[in-house]
Protein backbone atom coordinates (compact mmCIF):
# COMPACT_ATOMS: atom_id res chain seq x y z
CA UNK A 1 0.00 0.00 0.00
CA UNK A 2 2.76 2.26 0.90
CA UNK A 3 4.05 1.59 -3.01
CA UNK A 4 0.60 3.43 -3.95
CA UNK A 5 0.65 6.23 -1.76
CA UNK A 6 4.20 7.19 -2.17
CA UNK A 7 4.06 6.68 -6.35
CA UNK A 8 6.01 9.67 -7.91
CA UNK A 9 2.15 9.68 -10.31
CA UNK A 10 0.41 9.89 -6.18
CA UNK A 11 3.13 12.22 -4.17
CA UNK A 12 1.19 15.24 -5.25
CA UNK A 13 -1.94 14.36 -3.67
CA UNK A 14 -0.54 11.91 -0.53
CA UNK A 15 1.06 15.58 -0.29
CA UNK A 16 -2.32 17.36 -0.28
CA UNK A 17 -3.51 15.19 2.49
CA UNK A 18 -0.09 15.24 4.69
CA UNK A 19 -0.67 19.08 4.56
CA UNK A 20 -4.22 19.18 5.72
CA UNK A 21 -3.52 16.71 8.72
CA UNK A 22 -0.78 19.77 9.42
CA UNK A 23 -3.34 22.40 9.40
CA UNK A 24 -6.10 20.65 11.33
CA UNK A 25 -3.71 20.09 13.92
CA UNK A 26 -2.49 23.99 13.98
CA UNK A 27 -6.14 24.59 14.08
CA UNK A 28 -6.91 22.13 16.96
CA UNK A 29 -4.03 24.11 18.95
CA UNK A 30 -4.64 27.03 18.43
CA UNK A 31 -1.72 27.68 15.96
CA UNK A 32 -3.92 28.08 13.05
CA UNK A 33 -4.55 31.72 14.00
CA UNK A 34 -1.28 32.85 13.48
CA UNK A 35 -2.01 32.68 9.80
CA UNK A 36 -4.86 34.46 10.19
CA UNK A 37 -4.01 38.03 8.35
CA UNK A 38 -4.23 35.97 4.97
CA UNK A 39 -7.75 35.93 5.83
CA UNK A 40 -8.35 39.84 5.54
CA UNK A 41 -5.93 40.25 2.46
CA UNK A 42 -7.43 38.23 0.52
CA UNK A 43 -10.97 38.93 1.48
CA UNK A 44 -10.12 42.72 0.80
CA UNK A 45 -9.27 41.93 -2.78
CA UNK A 46 -11.98 43.76 -4.91
CA UNK A 47 -12.59 41.97 -8.54
CA UNK A 48 -14.01 45.09 -9.29
CA UNK A 49 -11.41 46.51 -9.77
CA UNK A 50 -10.30 44.05 -12.73
CA UNK A 51 -11.48 44.83 -16.38
CA UNK A 52 -15.21 42.99 -16.18
CA UNK A 53 -14.45 39.61 -18.06
CA UNK A 54 -11.46 39.00 -15.47
CA UNK A 55 -13.30 40.37 -12.93
CA UNK A 56 -16.26 37.88 -13.58
CA UNK A 57 -14.59 35.05 -14.25
CA UNK A 58 -12.64 35.49 -10.82
CA UNK A 59 -15.95 36.38 -9.21
CA UNK A 60 -17.38 32.95 -10.48
CA UNK A 61 -14.11 30.93 -9.27
CA UNK A 62 -14.29 32.42 -5.59
CA UNK A 63 -17.76 31.77 -5.48
CA UNK A 64 -17.60 28.22 -6.60
CA UNK A 65 -14.77 27.38 -4.14
CA UNK A 66 -17.00 28.98 -1.54
CA UNK A 67 -14.30 31.74 -0.47
CA UNK A 68 -15.52 33.92 2.40
CA UNK A 69 -18.54 31.14 3.86
CA UNK A 70 -16.15 29.88 6.02
CA UNK A 71 -12.51 30.86 7.86
CA UNK A 72 -9.62 30.63 5.66
CA UNK A 73 -8.21 28.00 7.40
CA UNK A 74 -11.26 25.57 6.99
CA UNK A 75 -11.37 26.40 3.45
CA UNK A 76 -8.14 24.91 3.10
CA UNK A 77 -9.04 21.72 5.04
CA UNK A 78 -11.48 21.05 3.11
CA UNK A 79 -9.89 21.82 -0.20
CA UNK A 80 -6.99 19.84 0.63
CA UNK A 81 -8.69 16.97 1.40
CA UNK A 82 -11.18 16.63 -1.17
CA UNK A 83 -8.43 17.09 -3.83
CA UNK A 84 -6.15 14.48 -2.15
CA UNK A 85 -9.14 12.26 -1.90
CA UNK A 86 -10.43 12.95 -5.37
CA UNK A 87 -6.25 12.14 -6.57
CA UNK A 88 -5.74 8.97 -5.09
CA UNK A 89 -9.39 7.12 -5.47
CA UNK A 90 -8.78 8.51 -9.31
CA UNK A 91 -5.57 7.34 -9.58
CA UNK A 92 -6.58 3.74 -7.98
CA UNK A 93 -9.38 3.57 -10.55
CA UNK A 94 -7.42 4.44 -13.71
CA UNK A 95 -4.62 1.87 -12.44
CA UNK A 96 -6.87 -1.07 -12.56
CA UNK A 97 -8.24 -0.31 -15.65
CA UNK A 98 -5.09 0.78 -17.56
CA UNK A 99 -2.38 -1.47 -15.41
CA UNK A 100 -0.75 2.01 -15.11
CA UNK A 101 -1.20 5.50 -13.21
CA UNK A 102 -2.23 9.17 -15.04
CA UNK A 103 0.66 11.30 -15.51
CA UNK A 104 0.68 14.15 -13.13
CA UNK A 105 0.32 16.66 -15.83
CA UNK A 106 -3.27 15.28 -16.50
CA UNK A 107 -3.99 14.28 -13.29
CA UNK A 108 -3.73 17.16 -11.48
CA UNK A 109 -6.09 19.44 -13.72
CA UNK A 110 -8.53 17.32 -13.75
CA UNK A 111 -8.45 16.30 -10.08
CA UNK A 112 -8.59 19.79 -9.51
CA UNK A 113 -11.63 20.18 -12.20
CA UNK A 114 -13.57 17.55 -10.08
CA UNK A 115 -12.22 18.79 -6.34
CA UNK A 116 -13.11 22.36 -6.41
CA UNK A 117 -16.69 22.45 -6.91
CA UNK A 118 -16.75 19.77 -4.29
CA UNK A 119 -15.27 22.10 -2.48
CA UNK A 120 -17.75 24.66 -2.69
CA UNK A 121 -20.69 22.28 -2.04
CA UNK A 122 -19.15 21.16 0.55
CA UNK A 123 -18.35 24.25 2.41
CA UNK A 124 -21.85 25.69 1.99
CA UNK A 125 -23.68 23.17 4.39
CA UNK A 126 -20.62 24.01 6.92
CA UNK A 127 -21.17 27.65 6.74
CA UNK A 128 -24.45 27.16 8.86
CA UNK A 129 -22.96 25.08 11.20
CA UNK A 130 -19.81 26.81 11.88
CA UNK A 131 -19.22 30.17 13.65
CA UNK A 132 -17.53 32.78 11.58
CA UNK A 133 -14.32 33.25 13.41
CA UNK A 134 -13.34 36.65 11.17
CA UNK A 135 -15.34 39.08 8.93
CA UNK A 136 -13.73 40.82 5.29
CA UNK A 137 -15.44 44.02 6.65
CA UNK A 138 -12.24 45.22 8.97
CA UNK A 139 -8.59 44.72 9.54
CA UNK A 140 -7.39 43.65 12.15
CA UNK A 141 -6.20 46.69 13.04
CA UNK A 142 -9.62 48.04 14.13
CA UNK A 143 -9.40 44.96 17.01
CA UNK A 144 -6.83 47.31 18.94
CA UNK A 145 -8.73 48.63 21.90
CA UNK A 146 -11.12 46.19 21.85
CA UNK A 147 -11.86 44.01 25.36
CA UNK A 148 -11.04 39.99 24.59
CA UNK A 149 -11.43 37.02 26.53
CA UNK A 150 -7.91 34.15 26.67
CA UNK A 151 -10.12 31.47 25.42
CA UNK A 152 -7.35 28.27 26.16
CA UNK A 153 -4.00 28.62 27.88
CA UNK A 154 -2.42 31.71 29.44
CA UNK A 155 -0.72 34.38 27.89
CA UNK A 156 3.01 35.08 28.98
CA UNK A 157 5.95 36.68 27.41
CA UNK A 158 6.91 34.54 24.49
CA UNK A 159 4.25 31.91 25.07
CA UNK A 160 0.95 33.52 23.71
CA UNK A 161 -2.49 32.51 24.29
CA UNK A 162 -5.26 32.76 22.32
CA UNK A 163 -8.17 34.76 22.82
CA UNK A 164 -11.95 35.69 21.42
CA UNK A 165 -12.68 39.05 20.31
CA UNK A 166 -15.77 40.27 19.18
CA UNK A 167 -15.43 43.24 16.48
CA UNK A 168 -17.68 46.46 16.12
CA UNK A 169 -20.17 43.89 13.70
CA UNK A 170 -21.15 41.53 16.12
CA UNK A 171 -18.54 39.17 14.05
CA UNK A 172 -16.55 36.62 16.59
CA UNK A 173 -11.99 36.69 16.01
CA UNK A 174 -9.85 34.65 17.25
CA UNK A 175 -6.28 36.13 17.95
CA UNK A 176 -3.12 35.40 19.82
CA UNK A 177 -1.90 37.73 22.31
CA UNK A 178 1.09 38.52 24.55
CA UNK A 179 0.77 40.75 27.96
CA UNK A 180 2.30 44.30 27.03
CA UNK A 181 3.91 43.86 29.95
CA UNK A 182 7.34 42.45 31.08
CA UNK A 183 6.19 39.66 33.55
CA UNK A 184 2.44 39.67 33.84
CA UNK A 185 0.69 37.18 33.20
CA UNK A 186 -2.85 36.68 31.63
CA UNK A 187 -5.04 33.59 32.66
CA UNK A 188 -7.54 31.66 30.85
CA UNK A 189 -10.92 33.26 30.60
CA UNK A 190 -9.38 36.34 31.75
CA UNK A 191 -11.03 39.68 30.06
CA UNK A 192 -8.34 41.51 28.85
CA UNK A 193 -7.95 44.90 26.38
CA UNK A 194 -5.89 44.87 23.28
CA UNK A 195 -3.68 47.75 22.90
CA UNK A 196 -1.32 47.03 19.57
CA UNK A 197 -0.56 44.85 17.51
CA UNK A 198 3.18 43.28 16.41
CA UNK A 199 2.68 41.43 12.98
CA UNK A 200 0.02 38.61 13.89
CA UNK A 201 0.31 38.63 17.57
CA UNK A 202 -1.38 41.29 19.57
CA UNK A 203 -0.12 42.56 22.88
CA UNK A 204 -2.81 42.98 25.63
CA UNK A 205 -3.28 44.14 29.31
CA UNK A 206 -5.64 42.68 32.02
CA UNK A 207 -8.72 44.51 32.28
CA UNK A 208 -8.67 44.18 36.24
CA UNK A 209 -11.59 41.69 36.93
CA UNK A 210 -9.41 39.05 37.87
CA UNK A 211 -7.09 41.44 39.59
CA UNK A 212 -9.19 43.81 41.90
CA UNK A 213 -11.14 43.27 44.71
CA UNK A 214 -14.51 44.30 44.21
CA UNK A 215 -15.84 47.53 45.47
CA UNK A 216 -19.10 46.68 48.18
CA UNK A 217 -21.56 49.62 48.94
Amino acid sequence: MSAFWFASENLFFTGSLFVMLLLGMFQAIGLGDLFGDADFEVADIDVADFDGEIGGFSDGLLGLLGLGKVPLMILLIVLLTIFGLVGLVGQMLIESLTGSYLTPWLAIPATAAIALPLTGATVRPLAKILPRDETTAISRDALIGRFATIEIGKAETGSPARARVIDMHGQKHLVMVEPDNAGQVLEQGEEILLVRREKTLFRAISRGGKKLPSLES
